[in-house]
């Protein structure tokens, strides 16, 4: 094993190969490989040639066959060709011999250069190693050298302030020390400077710890407070200086700063850690309500990401720092920062600031939170009072303090209650009976050690407001017992804390008060604060106060009924315009002190009035939905609360509150504001007394953004290149600034060069440009700034890196412009402009291709390419964010796609407003556009096919503000297609109209009716017939003017007011009529009234001719004849019919014009028809009933009128029709009366019946069985009676069983009863049925006298009777007589006989007396049978008749089947 010495750097870099060696050397070192194996090769072939020779001659003196001759010269010729072969080889080998000599030279000097080579790099990675052992002992070093020397920052040089002219520079400079050295930011009134913000209007620089901040070309707004902060890791110091920017005019400029002067406090402490913050998500301005929930969040990213040590989160309301309450909640973490807000109060408005705080600086973003008033409980009512604060607290005693409300919109507040409320309890106490008119006010009547909360209503005349925030907490303590407290030091470290009074035992009566004076004197009260006696003794004090009107000389106790705890007392009820002394003394359970002594005189009076209305009023502009106000402080600002600020609509003096709790420093930014509208603002100054007046109102501002220089181009794109020259193309800024683009700057360089070299020195107005003196080959790169009229904006990020070569493509180049206007939920336009190179041949169209941001894989629009340039792109998907390209195609096919778009959101903007289209006053046909983001820079563009309209022969664009119209001046068909408009310096304002042949009808229809007017009708010609007959044609105009004309034409022929032709007009409302008294067959014809009002004409025709003229003249008629008839008595309604709930048909009229002799009749095909009482004809109602209605009532039916003034008849016709629908309506009150459906079992089987009030066969009834209706036949029987129809069940079945419905149609409703005869219902229905059908066969078959014989008979003695009489019965029945229901025994005097067994006689010779008697038959069989009665009245010859009844049918007796005869 051999051991290598290997170099250290290859140790360390593990170089054991040969790759460090230069490729050049082992290239020669492979050719020397490859010519040392050819020798060795063809050396070996030349030994196996020699071998092979020897053998041939061997073979050859073997044979011997071979002559001499032929052997010497086969022998000559060997030998010459091997001398040659010899030559050849030794020529060769000296060739290869100096070949090799010389590259083994070549190769001893290389390998000598490669060992130079590595002993040089050997020595350079020993010296790197060397230095860098050497780095990392002395970066070790340096560390705690750094630590023994660090120290936090010092400022040896503070900042100096300065006041400079305008338009004038300035340097502010100071030297600080430290280490490490401190990093050093600079403030404006407490906002980071920022050089990229404003560039060139701000130098800072930083040599040798001397800092300096330069501001160029200064102006009025300069003017602030300048603050340089220096921070290391050990600590921070500041420093700061005011910059004053005087102007040589008196006149301000307004101001254009956003920021209010607010400046926040610099944090104490800073974290060590290093972060960088960055705001991904902010809140904006926020509008809300009281009473309403809200959060304020922001979205950050922290770099570094550390779990357990993070920058801390600072916020601020106005200057304040804000800390937990019950009201806000703070959050911090997880990438976010948040304030929220429970319930909303107005003490929660103004500008709230988020500050990160961290080692690398402060990161901050601030916005305002508005918040409105709630609803008022009262109409009218103020808004609540905010801000409350209690101050001065003592034993019973305690000042509460608060701010007003706006009430820009309510009547004024005429004063405010006060309430408190005892911590822990709900029960909210009045304290003053009066409302106060100042916002403060003493509340005393506290108890000594509770708490207390406090809250204010203001009041109007409208009502009391709600409550305003309740206050802290505030205890009812004397602050100086703490200052009383006294320390006793005991052996050892042992003390005792006593109170001083303590150490006083021996005092007994206090001493007086000393120091009383008036802390707070007003218009209602006078508030006395006095020192407690010295000494006081252990015993609580009271106090006693006492006034006295100078000069009076009398004294009288102000709080007699209840001592003062506290050394405070608010003394009311004071007289106006007097003055008054006080003195105070003060008392213990011991006795009462000396008076303390009297107070200078004290008059009752406001020591504060209302401040004077603020100076002058300044609004500027700030951005599209805001406005900067600032206003002159007011002259007399003493205890200034701040200021409302109201704004108003120019034109409308409908005043709103801008702001809803008082600011208070004199600028203010408006925000909420309609982009485009004009506004005034005022501004009033507000402190404890109340508002001041009005200030005097701004002038009239428009909201839009405020003058700034545009932004960067961007979208560079080469658009063709012939080797010296390039054609660049690029897209306008996104923000113009608020003035119009005066043009661009180019600056280029080539790739990999520091300095760039303008293009132009003057703007280019076009945005597209060849850039000359190019070198062909070499790479360039372009940047581009706008300009406008504030100034340059900033240049355009460095272009891509274009090579500078000759485009030879046969297809064409990239399009560009890529623009989008019209986007809505669904679809988008898209522009674009040609290619500046098309290739071998010219553009015939274009392919379009999108997909959406985050996708792959591009789509095309459609497969055949559009000729124009442009395209709506529908079917996208609403909310989408999507990417465009487009691709110009020749005859060579689709050239190099043009750049990717910018993302594009599709979706609709709230607020998007339509192109409209209308005719003005004059006729003149226009397309309108209204867009209220206009700023100063902005444009209206009209195009036809998205191409700009310059035809100023055909259209006219008018522009004024926000509106723009295009219009027509010979519209025609030719100006068909579609019409787009699109506003410049906006966000994507546009939309589109197209124009097609309907619509266009539609505005030539308006516009000619405005070119050639037309008085507007309300109602064309019409007529009208009155009762006399009469016939008025009238029409009625929109307006007609005094001096307005017409004309009435009939047959084309003029008539005028006459008595035939009534004619009149009245102009106020436009009503023109003509009366005709008489109207015959001589007025057939056409009617027309001709108007003429100015300029404006119409007419108005109606044809009464054939048929339309028939019809008037016989309504005429009908109304002349019907007035005549209704001189006398007459018919108001002539005879109809309805049915009652009995159903009986009721004959009606009314009568009308009817006096005592007129006579009324009812008849019936002219005969009179009798009523049992006839009407009275006074109640002007006649009535005829018909009960039970049938087709015997059929006929005609008059009712007749007459007296001495004339007669009248109405008749009505019952049948048909008529007849018809009085069964109808009568199947309607009978179908509704019906009884459910009823079972009844005969002998022929089971019946079901409905009951109802009147039934007729006429009725349209219906049975069904299980849905199937039922015909009348044998086995099923329908029928009816005038109270109930039924169906007949003949000889049921099982087939029977089912559900059964009775449906009766009255033409409208079917009105249906229903029976389930099934189950149990059957089997009854049926076994009752069987019960019957066998007594109907008995009461068929039985015994029974059919005829013959009377009940009595009389006859005279000797006389021969004979009773007679028909029997039946099957079988034969069996006959038997009796006499007195006694058998009779046959004789002669008693003979029976029986005939065909169905004729019987009894026969009774030679009757006698004893034969009267009852006499009965008795006719039975196996069925039953029956017995007869027959009474036998005998009388002597010559005796009277008896007097009888006349002799009746004798009535049988049955006999059922299984009785016995007697």
């Amino acid at each position: 094993m051999s051991l290598v010495a290997v170099p250290f750097y290859q140790k360390r870099h593990k170089h054991f190969d040969q790759s460090y060696r230069n490729i050049q050397t082992r290239y020669l070192l492979d050719q020397y490989a490859s010519k040392k194996r050819a020798t060795t090769q063809s050396s070996s072939e030349r030994s196996l040639t020699e071998r092979s020779s020897s053998q041939r001659a061997s073979s050859q003196s073997s044979t011997g066959g071979v002559c001499r001759l032929c052997a010497k010269r086969v022998s000559a010729s060997d030998e010459e060709e091997v001398e040659k072969e010899n030559r050849y080889r030794s020529l060769e080998a000296s060739y290869g011999e100096a070949k090799r000599q010389r590259f083994l030279s070549e190769l001893a000097q290389l390998e000598e250069n490669v060992h130079l080579a590595r002993s040089l790099a050997r020595d350079k990675l020993d010296k790197y190693s060397l230095e860098q052992m050497m780095d990392d002992k002395l970066a070790w070093e340096r560390h705690s050298f750094e630590d023994r020397m660090s120290r936090a920052p010092e400022i040896l040089v503070r900042l100096r302030s300065h006041t400079i002219w305008e338009r004038m520079s300035v340097k502010l400079c100071f030297t600080v020390q430290g280490f490490p050295t401190p990093v050093v930011q600079w403030y404006k009134d407490g906002s980071l400077i920022c050089q990229a913000g404003e560039p060139g209007k701000y130098r800072i620089e930083s040599r040798y710890g001397v800092h300096t901040l330069e501001i160029n070309r200064a102006n009025f707004e300069d003017t602030a407070t300048y603050s340089a902060v220096a921070t290391n890791p050990y600590g921070q110091v500041s420093t700061n200086a005011a910059v004053v920017v005087r102007r040589y005019r008196g006149d301000e400029e307004p101001l254009h700063s956003i920021g209010l002067p607010i400046g926040l406090p610099l944090s104490s402490v800073i974290p060590y850690t290093h972060f960088d913050v960055q705001f991904l998500e902010k809140f904006g301005v926020t509008f809300r309500r009281e009473g309403e929930t809200v959060t304020l969040k922001c979205t950050l990213l922290v770099t570094p990401d550390l779990k357990r040590v993070q920058p801390r989160a600072e916020w601020y309301r106005d200057d304040v720092l804000l800390k937990e309450s019950k009201w806000t909640k703070m959050f911090f973490g997880e990438g976010q920062a948040s304030l929220s807000f429970s319930h909303l109060n107005k003490d929660d408005e103004g500008l709230y600031t988020l500050r990160i705080v961290s080692r690398g600086g402060v990161s901050d973003h601030s916005a305002f939170l508005f918040v409105r008033d709630a609803d008022p409980l009262v109409t009218g009512a103020p808004g609540a009072p905010m801000d409350l604060q209690c101050h001065d607290a003592n034993r019973d005693y305690v000042i509460v303090t608060w701010k007003p409300p706006n009430t820009t919109t309510e009547s004024p507040v005429i004063g405010y209650f006060i309430d408190k409320c005892e911590v822990g309890t709900d029960n909210w106490v009045q304290c003053n009976d009066a409302p106060v008119k100042i916002c403060k006010y003493p509340v005393t009547g506290l108890f000594e050690g509770r708490s207390y909360v406090f809250r204010v209503r203001a009041v109007n005349n409208a009502g009391i407001s709600r409550p305003s925030r309740i206050s802290d907490a505030v205890a009812a303590l004397d602050p100086v017992d703490l200052r009383r407290l006294q320390a006793i030091h005991l052996e050892g470290e042992k003390e005792i804390v006593i109170y001083q009074d303590d150490l006083e035992g021996d005092v007994q009566i206090p001493g007086p008060p000393t120091n009383v004076q008036a802390s707070e004197i007003s218009r209602n009260y006078v508030v006395l604060s006095w020192d407690p006696p010295t000494p006081c003794g252990k015993e609580p004090l009271m106090y006693f106060i006492e006034k006295s009107v100078v000069g009076s000389g009398s004294w009288q106790r102000v709080n007699a009924q209840t001592a003062v705890r506290s050394p405070r007392y608010a003394v009311f009820d004071l007289a106006e315009g007097k003055s008054y002394v006080f003195r105070v003394l003060s008392a213990n359970k011991h006795g009462l002190s000396d008076p303390s002594e009297i107070t200078p005189p004290i008059q009752a009076q406001d020591m504060i009035v209302v401040p004077s209305a603020p100076g002058r009023v300044l609004a500027s502009r700030n951005t599209k939905t805001s406005v900067v106000v600032q206003w002159d402080r007011p002259k007399h600002e003493e205890d200034l609360l701040g200021y409302y600020v109201d704004c108003c609509v120019a034109g409308t003096n409908l005043w709103e509150p801008c702001n809803h709790k008082p600011i208070g420093y004199n600028r203010f930014v408006v925000h909420g504001l309609t982009t485009g509208e004009q506004y005034i603002f005022r501004v009033k100054a507000v402190n404890a007394v109340g508002t001041s007046e009005n200030s005097q109102e701004s002038e009239v501002i428009k909201v839009q953004a405020a003058l700034t220089v545009p932004s960067y181009p961007y979208g560079i794109t080469l658009l063709n290149c012939d080797g010296h020259s390039m054609t660049l193309g690029w897209k306008v800024p996104k923000f113009s600034g608020g003035s119009a683009i005066l043009g661009y700057y180019l600056d280029k360089r080539e790739v990999h060069h520091k300095n760039w070299h303008e293009v132009n020195s003057s703007p280019v107005k076009e945005r597209i440009l060849t850039v000359e003196g190019l070198t062909e080959g070499s790479l360039y790169e372009f940047k581009i700034a706008a300009v406008n009229l504030a100034g340059i904006g900033q240049p355009s990020d460095p272009s891509e890196h274009f090579k500078c070569e000759t485009w030879t493509a046969p297809e064409p180049g990239p399009a560009y412009d890529l623009t989008f206007c019209e986007v809505r939920d669904t679809s988008l336009v898209m522009l674009w402009k040609a290619p500046v190179y098309s290739g071998s041949s010219p553009v015939s169209g274009y392919l379009v291709d999108f997909k959406e941001e985050d996708s792959g894989e591009w789509k095309t629009t459609s497969e055949a390419p559009t000729p124009n340039r442009y395209l709506k792109v529908c079917d996208l998907q609403q909310g989408k964010t999507y990417v465009f390209r487009v691709r110009a195609v020749n005859a060579s096919g689709p050239g190099k796609p043009s750049d990717t778009s910018e993302p594009v959101l599709v979706e609709a903007r709230p607020g998007t407003k339509e192109i409209s289209a209308g005719v003005d006053e004059e006729g003149n046909i226009y397309l309108a556009f209204d867009c209220q983001e206009m700023t100063d820079a902005s444009q209206f563009t009209w195009c036809k096919a998205y191409e700009e309209i310059a035809d100023e022969e055909r259209f006219k664009v008018q522009t004024e503000g926000d509106h723009s119209k295009l219009y027509f001046k010979n519209p025609d068909k030719v100006d068909l297609g579609t019409y787009s408009v699109s506003v410049s310096d906006t966000d994507g304002v546009s939309s589109s109209f197209i124009l097609d042949e309907e619509e266009l009808e539609r505005l030539m229809a308006l516009s000619n009716e405005i070119k050639n007017p037309t008085i507007p009708l309300k109602s064309e010609l019409a007529y009208e017939i009155f009762d006399k007959g009469q016939v008025r044609f009238w029409l009625q105009a929109e307006h007609l003017s005094p001096d307005s004309s017409f004309r009435f034409v009939i047959n084309d022929r003029e008539v005028s007011d006459s008595e035939t032709h009534r004619i009149k007009c009245d102009r106020s409302t436009g009503v023109i009529e003509m009366v005709m008294d008489r109207f015959t067959i001589e007025n057939e014809g056409t009617y027309t009234v001709q108007l003429q009002d100015g300029k404006a004409k119409n007419q108005s025709s109606l044809v009464l001719i054939g048929d339309a003229f028939k019809a008037v003249l016989e309504e005429a008629e009908f109304q002349r004849k019907e007035f005549l008839r209704k001189q006398g008595p007459h018919f108001a309604e002539y005879l109809h019919w309805d049915v009652t709930e009995e159903c009986e048909v009721r004959l009606i009229c009314k009568v009308a014009n009817t006096k005592k002799e007129t006579v009324f009749k009812w008849l019936k095909d002219d005969v009179l028809y009798e009523t049992e009482t006839m009407p009275d004809l006074e109640k002007g109602v006649c009535e005829l009933l018909i009960p039970k209605l049938s087709k015997k009532d059929h006929g005609e039916y008059k009712a007749t009128l007459k007296d001495d003034r004339g007669q009248d008849v109405s008749i009505l016709e019952i049948a048909g029709k008529v007849y018809e629908d009085m069964i109808l309506a009568m199947s309607r009150v009978c179908g509704a009366s019906a009884s459910p459906l009823k079972v009844l079992c005969t002998p022929e089987g089971i019946r079901l019946q409905c009951f109802m009030k009147y039934f007729t066969e006429e009725m349209k009834v219906s049975w069904y069985h299980k849905e199937a209706k039922i015909s009348s036949s044998e086995h099923m029987r329908i029928g009816g009676s005038e109270e109930m129809a039924w169906l007949q069940i003949c000889e049921p079945t099982e087939k029977d069983k089912g559900k059964y419905t009775f449906e009766i149609f009255d033409g409208k409703d079917n009105h249906q009863r229903s029976l389930d005869l099934s189950g149990q219902a059957f089997d009854e229905a049926f076994a009752e049925f069987q019960q019957l059908k066998a007594a109907a066969f008995a009461e068929k078959n039985r015994g029974k006298v059919i005829g013959g014989l009377p009940d009595v008979v009389t006859i005279m003695e000797g006389k021969t009777l004979n009773l007679t009489c028909t029997v039946f019965g099957n079988p034969d029945p069996e006959v038997v007589w009796f006499k007195n229901d006694k058998d009779i025994e046959l004789s002669e005097h008693f003979s029976v006989k029986v005939e065909q067994s169905k004729y019987v006689s009894l026969t009774i010779q030679g009757v006698t007396a004893e034969d009267s008697g009852k006499y009965s038959i008795n006719v039975k069989n196996k069925y039953g049978g029956e017995k007869i009665d027959v009474t036998v009245s005998v009388y002597k010859h010559g005796e009277k008749i008896p007097d009888i009844s006349p002799p009746q049918q004798a009535k049988p007796k049955l006999i059922p089947a299984s009785t016995s005869s007697e």
